[in-house]
């Protein structure tokens, strides 16, 4: 594959097609979105990156133009098939937020198919929410089943784009905006009625010592105290695991912070 060429296309998975984009040439670089977001949360690194990688992204299910459908599934297996697929051997694996928890569960599960981790404002499988989050998690169903999905969206844009330290006005516009496409985008794409998830067991939060890959963990400053305490734990947990914080962002430290996060991961990529 020359440097200039990009290829997408669908996989057929166990209960889903997944829509993924390749580019680039080199070792392979996979990137997995946030939970609030899509694949397209990752085009100021995705072409950057493509450059010294060959750079693989997907949209998860329920998310972008991912088809999901009823059956048994578990999401972190989601990656060993697209690697079959794109005849990857190993991997460097990149996620932030909900993509964070895909990436370290397959890597407990598949150590064999990852040569390094970023964590980026991580969420952990098996980790308790806080009081904050159950209550944002319980306001969000309950605009979501009056069927407001813009007050659901906005909702998910206050804590997870502003952070808790700004108010809408202090956030770059056009990453509110991207944020919000992709997240209302989101609340359209029906659940399978008999969709079933298998969770990861035991779960990451009990088995981080069990990490044995180089691993950078990433957070902004303006994130929530949660994720910053949380970052600490992993930091401290995984052996010889390097913790960054960047400035001037919140939970959305890759579009709000493209160049700087590019520096530190190529950086660290580099330094392996």
């Amino acid at each position: 594959m020359s440097e200039h060429t990009s290829t997408a296309g669908f996989l057929d998975v166990p209960s889903a097609s997944l829509y993924y984009e390749v580019a680039g040439k080199g070792y392979p670089l996979l990137l997995l979105h946030a939970g609030i977001a899509d694949s397209r949360m990752w085009d100021d690194q995705f072409h950057v990156f493509a450059q010294h990688y060959r750079t693989i992204r997907y949209d998860l299910r329920g998310y972008g133009q991912t088809r999901w459908d009823a059956g048994t599934f578990a999401t972190y297996e989601d990656p060993v098939d697209l690697f079959h697929a794109l005849d990857v051997q190993k991997a460097h694996v990149i996620g932030i937020s909900y993509g964070s928890k895909i990436a370290l569960d397959f890597a407990l599960a598949h150590p064999e198919l990852v040569a390094s981790l970023v964590l980026v404002a991580p969420s952990v499988s098996g980790e308790q929410p806080s009081e904050q989050i159950r209550r944002f998690f319980q306001q969000e169903d309950a605009l979501v089943e009056q069927g407001d999905l813009a007050g659901a969206t906005e909702l998910n844009l206050r804590l997870w784009v502003d952070g808790p330290q700004r108010i809408p006005d202090q956030v770059n516009p056009t990453v509110r905006q991207r944020v919000y496409e992709m997240q209302y985008h989101a609340f359209t794409v029906p659940m399978p009625k008999h969709a079933n998830e298998q969770e990861l067991q035991p779960p990451a939060i009990a088995r981080l010592a069990e990490v044995r890959l180089p691993t950078l963990i990433i957070v902004g400053n303006l994130d929530l105290p949660d994720k910053l305490a949380l970052t600490e734990q992993l930091a401290t947990s995984i052996p010889g695991a390097r913790r960054e914080i960047i400035a001037g962002a919140a939970h959305m430290v890759t579009m709000e912070q493209p160049q700087e996060f590019n520096r530190i991961v190529l950086d660290f990529l580099r330094g392996l």
